[in-house]
C-alpha cells in the first residue's frame, strides 16, 4: 500500500534505536523491517542482491540495507550509527541502527539520545550477555521511555517457548532494576521474518504484537509543549536598517514548552526579568509559539543578552549553578581525568570547565559503583563533578532530556570527550573545597 502525503500528515513520528551484542542480528532485523513493510526502493534492493551475490550468498542479505559503510559490508558488522527513515500508514519512523561491538558502545549514546524507544536484541542461543546489560544501562541512563527486548534467532532453538521465557524474565528483572519504565519482550527470527512484520506460524504460544505492530501503537511521549518552557538564544538580530531602526530580536529554536506574547520571562544566567512583546515566526508575527519551532522573541526591555543565554518563564526558571554533578558516558579514546580542563557545551552555550572529581564508575556486571576510579576511559559510564567558569542554567536530565544534557569537549582540538546528563547542583560547601584545591589561575573558577 502506498502511503499518501495526506496520510503522513496525520501520523505521528517515532524515533527509535536498535542495539545488542555482536551478531545478534540488529541489521538483519532492520533490513527485514524495511523490506517487509515495503520501505525499500527497487534500486536499493537490487544493490543488496548484487552485493549478496558477490559474497557468495544465494538469498539477499537484508543486513546490507543498513550496513552502508564499505568497511561494514566487508566485515559483516555495524560500525557507525546508520539512520533510516520510513513510514507506514499509521506512523512515521526515524531509526538509528547502532553498533554491537563493545568498542562502539559510545555510538549507541548518539543513536539513543533522542530515541523514544530502544529495541535491544538478544541471540536466543546466548541469552543476556554483558553487552546486552550495557545497552540496557545506557537506555536507562538516557531515560528512553520504552524498551523492546527482541529475542532473535528463535528458529535456531526450535522456537522453544521456555528459552524465550527464561531470557525475557532475566532481562526484564535487570532492566527494571535500572529503572526502565516499560519493557516489552517479543520472540522473533529476523532472518525468516517471524514476528517482525507478520505474525509467526511457528510460535502459536506467543499472543503479543509483532515488532512493527508494537512500533506503530506504542504511545509517543515526546510532546515537548508539555515540558518546562526553555529558549536557548542562538543569535541576536539587530538589522539597524532604515526600515527597522529599533528592531532587536533573539533568534533560536524553542527547546521545550510554549511561549506567549505578554508572558513574563527571565533571562539566564543574569536573572533579569522582562516581558515578551512579540514573536516572529517565518516572517510573520504570532501570539504563541511552541517547541520545536524556530522563532525570534522580542522583549520589552533592552537587556544585555547574547548567544548562550536562556529565556524561561519567570515563575518556572531552572536553577543557575557553576557546580554540576552529572552522569556521563565517555566516548573519546583519550581518558577523562580528575583535574582535566575541558569545554562544556550546553544548548547554545560553551564555557570553560574543570573536572573536579570522578566519584564513581558504574560496574555493569552487578550495577555496583566502583569508587574514585580517577579517570574514565572509552565506553565507561560514571559520575563526574564539573566546575564551570560561568554560570549555567541546567535542568535535571530526568526533567528535560534537551536542557539537562551537555557535552564535555577537549579545548585543544574540539574532540567530544563525554556526553553528560545533569543531576542536582553540587553542594556549595563541597564545591568551595574542590575549587580551593586547584591552583591554576587561568582555570581557577
Amino acid at each position: 500500500m502506498t502511503t499518501t502525503a495526506e496520510q503522513l500528515s496525520a501520523t505521528t513520528l517515532l524515533r527509535f534505536a536498535t542495539a545488542g551484542s555482536v551478531d545478534d542480528g540488529k541489521s538483519t532485523l532492520v533490513g527485514r523491517l524495511l523490506h517487509d513493510s515495503k520501505s525499500v526502493l527497487t534500486d536499493q534492493l537490487e544493490a543488496v542482491e548484487q552485493a549478496s551475490l558477490n559474497r557468495g550468498q544465494e538469498a539477499p542479505d537484508l543486513a546490507l540495507l543498513t550496513d552502508g559503510l564499505r568497511a561494514e559490508r566487508e566485515q559483516g558488522i555495524t560500525i557507525d550509527v546508520a539512520y533510516r527513515y520510513f513510514a507506514t500508514t499509521r506512523r512515521r519512523f526515524i531509526l538509528a541502527d547502532t553498533p554491537g561491538h563493545v568498542q562502539y558502545t559510545r555510538n549507541m549514546v548518539t543513536g539513543a539520545s533522542t530515541a523514544e524507544l530502544a529495541v535491544v536484541l538478544v541471540d536466543a542461543r546466548n541469552g543476556v550477555v554483558e553487552q546486552t546489560r550495557r545497552h540496557a544501562a545506557v537506555a536507562a541512563l538516557l531515560r528512553v521511555p520504552h524498551v523492546v527486548l527482541a529475542v532473535n534467532k528463535m528458529d535456531l532453538v526450535d522456537y522453544a517457548e521456555p528459552v524465550f521465557a527464561s531470557i525475557a524474565e532475566e532481562f526484564t528483572a535487570y532492566a527494571a532494576s535500572l529503572g526502565v519504565p516499560e519493557i516489552t519482550a517479543i520472540p522473533i527470527s529476523a532472518l525468516a521474518g517471524d514476528n517482525v512484520v507478520e505474525p509467526s506460524a511457528h510460535m502459536d504460544w506467543y499472543g503479543g504484537p509483532t515488532v512493527l505492530e508494537h512500533l506503530e501503537t506504542v504511545p509517543v511521549s515526546h510532546d515537548l509543549t508539555a515540558c518546562h518552557a526553555r529558549f536557548p538564544v542562538q543569535y541576536v538580530i539587530r538589522p539597524q536598517s532604515a526600515e527597522h531602526p529599533d528592531y532587536r530580536g533573539y533568534a533560536g529554536q524553542i527547546a521545550a514548552g510554549v511561549f506567549r506574547v505578554g508572558e513574563s520571562v527571565s533571562v539566564l544566567p543574569s536573572g533579569r526579568t522582562t516581558t515578551i512583546t512579540g514573536i516572529d515566526a517565518l516572517g510573520e508575527s504570532v501570539d504563541i509559539a511552541w517547541a520545536p519551532q524556530s522563532v525570534t522573541l522580542r522583549l520589552a526591555d533592552d537587556i544585555d543578552i547574547s548567544r548562550g543565554d536562556l529565556i524561561a518563564p519567570a515563575d518556572d526558571a531552572p536553577p543557575v549553578t557553576q557546580d554540576v554533578e552529572a552522569t556521563v558516558c565517555h566516548v573519546a579514546d583519550q581518558p577523562l581525568s580528575v583535574g582535566q580542563r575541558v569545554l562544556l557545551k550546553h544548548t547554545t552555550r560553551t564555557v570553560k570547565a574543570i573536572v573536579k572529581d570522578i566519584p564513581s564508575r558504574l560496574t555493569l556486571d552487578d550495577l555496583s559503583q566502583h569508587p574514585a576510579p580517577g579517570q574514565l576511559v572509552a565506553n565507561d559510564i560514571g559520575r563526574v563533578v564539573v566546575r564551570t567558569a560561568e554560570p549555567l542554567a541546567l535542568d535535571p536530565y530526568e526533567d528535560s532530556r534537551r536542557t539537562g544534557s551537555f557535552l564535555l569537549i577537549d579545548p585543544a582540538d574540539g574532540t567530544t570527550l563525554s556526553a553528560g546528563m545533569a543531576g542536582a547542583a553540587f553542594a556549595g560547601a563541597a564545591a568551595e573545597a574542590v575549587v580551593a584545591a586547584d591552583d591554576d589561575a587561568e582555570w581557577d573558577f
